[in-house]
């Protein structure tokens, strides 16, 4: 029998999926909990709707991460940090600062959890730093930390 799946079901599909089950596991058990529907003609034209509107919608996201990765890499990024003697930075340079200067200079809103940094950088200079944009997408930005006067 051929279900829609409701919900994600473990070892068996994720929501939105169509699926090959035993008549009595279907009747007796997805269909009671509320976790598939039966495969309609109706249900099955939905659910190719839903997978090309989904399927449009990564296109057009990966399109804008392509975009912003052509903007971002190769690019400096300068931020201001307070410095003690010899160049140490009183406290660091997080991805969150990273983050907040990329959106000041480029315009470009980037979640701090995609700037990839090993341990926070305590050093003026200038730092090579990874941000994942989109899966497979990375630019790599130069840092520039100079001292706040």
């Amino acid at each position: 029998m051929q279900v829609i799946l409701v919900r994600d079901v473990k070892n068996l599909g994720v929501s939105g999926e169509v699926v090959n089950v035993a008549d009595g596991y279907a009747r007796n058990y997805l269909i009671p909990r509320g976790l598939a529907v039966p495969a309609t003609e109706g249900g099955l034209r939905q659910v190719k709707t839903r997978q090309a509107a989904e399927q449009q919608r990564r296109e057009k996201e990966a399109e804008e991460a392509a975009k912003l990765v052509e903007l971002l890499d190769g690019g400096k990024v300068e931020v201001l940090a307070k410095c003690g003697e010899g160049g140490r930075l009183f406290g660091s340079v997080t991805s969150a600062d990273i983050a907040a200067a990329i959106k000041d200079q480029y315009k470009t809103e980037i979640d701090k959890r995609k700037v990839e940094l090993a341990e926070p950088i305590k050093t003026v200079g200038s730092h090579q730093v990874t941000i994942r944009v989109y899966p497979g997408m990375t630019a790599v930005v130069t840092v520039e930390v100079k001292e706040a006067k």
